[in-house]
């Protein structure tokens, strides 16, 4: 075999070139959706036609430039002594032209007013807090299928609720493909934002407040979910998986849960409430009951469920957050025999 070094020049860059192709559509191949660009339901879709049409229409503002200017620079350019002179006329006193104010002007204000009607239009049918409505279903019936997940975001960790079901999660979110997920969010600590890029969306989460995302994935998969605000040393590792999947196997997700979670007691809610990542909780209790998810960084691969959750902890959480209390001092403690918890309206 002949070396690297050995080959043409033009021939090693279009290896490099190659490479660096397979590397990147390598992302696109992948079981874990990483962004919107490779969009996995239509909240992601129609963000990433969003962002096509302002590239399309700030192009329309930006091409005219990339090629005139050039232009300009060679039209006139200086010219050696004896060259041939240019057929424009000399106008030293020249100051104004309407034409070329048009052009100046009705460009730019137009590609500004399209961009506002654009974002205007697709803000309002993007709306975060408007409930999804799943294909090939009515609204009431998308409504009945709908997945309620509560979120209290915590330094540096997530935990999910599911209200409907009296079970909870740290760091990993399932829920069925092809049903609408609605999720109610506040904070146990600073503000900071969940995003799902593959699913869509960003939004705030705030201590005392409750904010709303609503998603929906096409298909079963694995994505990627994080904090987008940065919120102290941990901010790093404050990641989790989202799952997707088929009805069965979430309700065989369901069933593991109920049967090995730990109970969401005292104890588990204090040791939530601390400023730890998932390494240091798990460290400081190992009888945590954990479960590794698929291919998140190690620093993110495991994952707590629990069992037993109080009625109204999510309310409680954010009124005592709201109030400046330790949200662990006002949370109520659950038997097994109270069943789920109420969902904050």
């Amino acid at each position: 075999m002949c070396s690297a070094s050995r080959l043409p020049r033009f021939e090693r860059a279009g290896a490099a070139f190659a490479f660096s192709g397979a590397v990147l559509l390598a992302g696109c191949s992948s079981s874990r959706h990483l962004g919107f660009l490779n969009p996995q339901g239509p909240v992601a879709a129609a963000q990433r036609g969003h962002l096509f049409e302002v590239v399309a229409l700030v192009l329309i503002a930006v091409l005219p430039v990339l090629f005139l200017a050039p232009w300009i620079a060679w039209r006139y350019r200086l010219r050696k002594p004896g060259a041939r002179k240019s057929s424009l006329p000399y106008q030293p006193s020249w100051t104004f032209s309407w034409l070329l104010e048009i052009a100046a002007w009705g460009g730019p204000i137009l590609v500004v007013g399209a961009l506002a009607l654009l974002l205007v239009r697709n803000t309002l049918a993007l709306d975060p807090y408007q409930p999804i409505v799943a294909p090939g279903m009515s609204a009431e019936a998308s409504a009945l299928a709908t997945t309620r997940v509560q979120v209290i975001a915590y330094d540096w960790k997530w935990l999910f609720i599911y209200p409907d079901l009296g079970i909870a999660t740290l760091n990993e979110l399932a829920f069925p493909a092809g049903k609408p997920l609605a999720l109610q969010m506040t904070s146990g600590s600073v503000m900071q934002s969940l995003q799902i890029p593959a699913l869509g969306g960003q939004m705030y989460v705030m201590g005392g407040m409750v904010t709303r995302l609503n998603l929906l994935a096409d298909a079963p998969g694995r994505f990627n979910g994080q904090n987008m605000l940065f919120n102290g040393r941990g901010f790093h590792e404050q990641k989790f998986a989202a799952l997707a999947m088929a009805p069965q196997d979430f309700a065989s997700w369901i069933e593991r849960v109920r049967m090995h979670g730990k109970p969401l007691d005292l104890g588990a809610q204090k040791a939530i409430s601390q400023r730890s990542t998932m390494g240091e909780l798990l460290a400081a209790l190992p009888d945590f009951a954990v479960q590794q998810t698929h291919d998140l960084p190690p620093e993110s691969a495991a994952v707590v469920h629990f069992k037993d959750v109080p009625p109204d902890f999510f309310r409680t959480v954010m009124e005592a957050t709201q109030h400046g209390i330790t949200p662990v001092e006002t949370v109520p403690t659950a038997h097994p025999a109270h069943g789920p918890a109420k969902a904050a309206q």
